[in-house]
């Protein structure tokens, strides 16, 4: 490579300079934004924490109000239901006192067919 002369050697060295001397404010320029992008992420990230936050109060209320409701609705099946058993048990135990009668009017009716012991 054959050596330059003096003159464009300094041309060169005035330009590399010149960008030197830019690069200080280009890097404050991109500090700059560095700055913001952070600021910006900060404020969404708390606005996302925030969301998720009030969400997560929402569906407990909802899990809440849920399982007060399931209660209520398990207590009105389960007094209904008791009351079906009763009503049942109640039923079964006149059908139990018909039966009862029916038998001993049976064995009446076989007592009077059989003739009576003497006594010894």
């Amino acid at each position: 490579m054959p050596e330059q002369t003096l003159t464009p050697r300094v041309e060169n060295l005035e330009k590399r300079v010149e960008l030197l001397e830019a690069l200080p404010a280009r890097m404050s320029a991109v500090e700059l934004q560095i700055v913001q992008l952070r600021i910006e992420m900060r404020e969404q990230f708390s606005a996302v924490r925030s969301d998720l936050e009030g969400f997560r109060a929402e569906s407990q209320g909802g899990v809440q109000a849920t399982r007060n409701e399931l209660r209520a609705e398990i207590a009105a099946v389960r007094t209904d239901l008791r009351a079906e058993i009763r009503a049942g048990d109640e039923e079964t135990r006149r059908y139990m006192r018909v039966l009862h009668e029916e038998v001993l009017s049976r064995l009446a009716i076989i007592e009077e067919g059989r003739p009576r012991r003497r006594k010894r």
